[in-house]
C-alpha cells in the first residue's frame, strides 16, 4: 500500500511541475500582448519557480527511475545496497512485483486514487499476518509461508 502511495505522489509531484514549466514557456513563447508579461517582483518568482520546476522534474524522474527499477527487479534499494556490500549480486534472486501486489485487485479506475489497495492474498504481499485479522477472519494458522 506505500508503494501505490509513493509512486501515486512522484507521479502527481512529476505532472504538476511539468504543468507549471508548460504554463511559464506557453506566457513566455506565445504572449504577444504587453499586459501578460511579467514585472518587478512578479519575473523574480516565475524564474525562481521555474528552476524549482525543472530541479523537482529531474529529481521526480530518477525517483521513479529508481522505484520502478525495484518493481522489475523485486529488490529495493535496502537490498540492493546489502547485496553489493556482501558482493552477493549475482545470488540475490528476487522475483520481480506483479501488478496486483502494487496497486491491488479491482477496476483499474482506482489505481489512480491515493487509496488503500485491495490485495488477493494481503498476508503474502505485507509479509505478516496481524493477530487481529486472523481472529477476525477465523484462521488457526499464524504464520505466513
Amino acid at each position: 500500500a506505500n508503494l501505490k502511495s509513493f509512486i501515486l505522489f512522484l507521479v502527481y509531484t512529476w505532472i504538476g511541475s511539468a504543468f507549471a514549466l508548460m504554463i511559464f514557456g506557453c506566457n513566455y513563447f506565445l504572449c504577444q500582448d504587453k499586459s501578460c508579461e511579467f514585472e518587478g517582483v512578479l519575473i523574480q518568482l516565475v524564474r525562481a519557480m521555474t528552476v524549482i520546476c525543472t530541479g523537482s522534474i529531474l529529481f521526480v524522474s530518477s525517483m521513479l527511475a529508481n522505484v520502478v527499477f525495484g518493481v522489475i527487479t523485486g529488490s529495493g534499494t535496502i537490498d540492493r545496497l546489502k547485496s553489493k556490500i556482501a558482493r552477493t549480486e549475482d545470488e540475490a534472486d528476487y522475483p520481480p512485483l506483479e501488478f496486483e501486489e502494487v496497486f491491488g485487485v479491482g477496476s483499474w479506475m482506482t489505481w489512480f486514487l491515493p487509496i488503500d489497495p485491495t490485495f488477493p492474498d494481503h498476508d503474502k504481499v505485507l509479509g505478516f499476518s496481524m493477530p487481529q485479522r486472523l481472529l477476525r477472519e477465523g484462521n488457526e494458522n499464524t504464520s505466513v509461508r
